[in-house]
């Protein structure tokens, strides 16, 4: 496949022994810093499952979806790339198996390979390649993170077009590994990592920098057996040890100078990064004496016999943004709302509650029992998502007296399904149409005049000026909505629709007045998705704000 010569320059990201490392966290770690330098730069997340998205698969298995603007359901990592980069990436930026299979198998349908046999090599790394050159355009540097590890049948195509691309544009590889640290002889071990080493050279890519991830710090004589055996300079191997905060990483890597060594392999000036307002947004988190208690209910918080913080860790995130932003510490409980009762929400102390996405009916009873709990004694309540169509059940069966209220998708046979699907959506439920068929992306909404949810977001992004909002545009990922036909009683009983799709078919958002409540607000969109470390989410920061100031009561 030609490729024309281009300025653009690869990062590629890849790891060794085990996964779950945290490549993402280095590669939006890298790109933060080469933005910082005032580069241009763009990553790509590369999953060798065959999936095509990551849209059906199990949440307390693959950890959280993570939604774009453009409907894309991506691995967890793109968020953290759009958290650490501060700006929003497309579905474009992630790539599948599935996803190049199903090209190239297309193609062949219609005959764009002239008839010639079509195989793994080269035809999968060409498909690939021809991806990652439509990446490149109007940025300085691509950084690629290839997930798994060397020696995983499913990534040598990726390899292939990684080490191909070498030969075409200037790249560089980074090796992310585990080295082992051995209790019982107070020792790290670097034999597993020269083994990655050995494999990704197999695959004909020589690692230029190594990252080593331990339980430890990296002593010197590691350092140096690692950097003789792996055919590096000691100044080559960095370390990434367990730190308080994954916001600590690009400036730890910036002060053991990876940011330069990049810049010298490319031949390109040394430059210091500017990072005055990214060490501020730590040094809020940190220096904050006044903790604030949030009660995370969800049905997806443990797995086996372990927490699970990867389900929910966009919610987990926004909320350390908004309590950056208020200046005080957010400590998260994790409840499991499946086995919550009322008397086991009252026994709970917290300043306020969250609920989080959801599906099925599983855990449903919990959570409703948290928002009545919170409703009737006045703790702050975000419900984002399945949590807002919760609250609406929760109103529905408590204050409008409709006793067995419920979703359709929780109780096809509730006598008032005040949340049921939605009617584009019966067609892909019957079909068994599932992957990339629910409402994804962003969508418009107009905020009701007058309403909590306006002066929300009038007050965004900073504390003195406030500005005119009466339309945003946030991300969703949902089939089912709030039920118009119960809309007019549900509204004469007091609860406020604060937010509606354009048409006003659809319910975006609600909420119970300040003069009810201090804060009581639903989304049937994530606003989430859409939270960074240097613009947090202005629902977060409200949200944070009023459990702080229960906190001082």
């Amino acid at each position: 496949m030609p490729i024309n010569k281009s300025s653009s320059k690869y990062i590629f990201v890849v790891g060794g022994v085990l996964s779950g490392l945290g490549k993402g966290i280095v590669t939006a770690s890298i790109g933060l810093l080469l933005k910082s330098c005032g580069y241009k730069v763009n990553l790509i997340k590369i999953d060798p499952y065959l999936n095509v998205d990551a849209g059906t698969m199990r949440p307390a298995e693959h950890g959280e979806v993570f939604v774009t603007d453009d409907g894309g359901e991506i691995d967890q990592d793109l968020g953290n790339y759009e958290r650490f980069l501060n700006q929003s990436f497309s579905k474009e930026n992630n790539l599948t198996s599935g996803k190049i299979f199903s090209t190239i198998i297309a193609n062949e349908r219609s005959f764009k390979y002239e008839g010639r046999d079509v195989e793994m090599i080269p035809d999968v790394p060409n498909e690939i390649k021809r991806r990652f050159v439509e990446a490149e355009k109007g940025f300085d540097f691509v950084v690629v993170e290839v997930g798994g590890t060397t020696g995983d049948i499913e990534n040598l195509p990726f390899l292939y077009a990684a080490r191909e691309m070498g030969r075409e544009r200037q790249a560089l590889y980074v090796l992310v590994s585990y080295i082992p640290f051995l209790r019982n002889v107070g020792e790290l071990k670097t034999k597993p990592t020269q083994h990655a080493v050995a494999n990704l050279r197999q695959a004909g890519i020589i690692a230029d920098i190594l990252i080593t991830r331990d339980e430890v710090p990296l002593d010197g004589p590691r350092r140096e057996t690692l950097a003789k055996r792996c055919f590096l300079d000691n100044d080559a191997v960095f370390d990434d040890p367990d730190l308080d905060s994954i916001y600590d990483l690009p400036i730890n890597f910036n002060k053991n100078g990876l940011t330069k060594k990049i810049l010298s392999k490319f031949s390109l000036p040394e430059k210091e990064p500017d990072l005055k307002e990214w060490e501020n947004f730590i040094f809020n988190l940190k220096k904050a004496r006044k903790e604030v208690n949030v009660a995370l209910v969800g049905k997806y918080v443990t797995h086996g016999h372990s927490s699970h913080k990867d389900v929910y860790v966009s919610v987990l995130e926004a909320l350390k943004h908004a309590a950056s932003f208020n200046e005080v510490k957010v400590s998260v409980l994790a409840v499991d709302s499946t086995e919550l009762t009322a008397e086991g929400v009252r026994k709970l102390q917290f300043d306020g509650i969250v609920i989080p996405q959801g599906w099925g009916s599983r855990g449903t009873e919990g959570k409703i029992e948290a928002i009545k709990f919170a409703r009737e004694n006045k703790i702050p309540y975000l419900g984002l998502c399945f949590g807002m169509q919760m609250a609406v059940i929760e109103y529905a069966r408590n204050v409008c007296g409709m006793s067995g209220a419920n979703s359709e998708e929780a109780d096809p046979k509730t006598p008032y399904p005040v949340v049921h699907v939605m009617p584009d959506q019966k067609k892909y439920l019957e079909a068994h149409q599932y992957g990339g068929t629910i409402r994804l992306g962003a969508w418009p909404a107009v905020l009701k005049e007058g309403s909590f949810l306006e002066e929300i977001y009038e007050g965004a992004g900073t504390k003195e000026i406030r500005t005119k909002v009466s339309r945003i545009e946030e991300r969703h990922r949902h089939r089912y909505e709030v039920n118009n036909e119960y809309k007019k009683k549900l509204e004469e009983q007091g609860l406020v629709f604060s937010a509606l799709s354009p048409d006003g078919k659809l319910v975006e958002a609600l909420e119970l007045s300040k003069s009810i409540h201090p804060f009581f607000v639903g989304t049937q969109y994530h606003p989430e998705y859409k939270s960074r470390p240097l613009n947090p989410h202005p629902i977060f920061v409200s949200f944070i704000q009023a459990c702080a100031e229960r906190k001082v009561k």
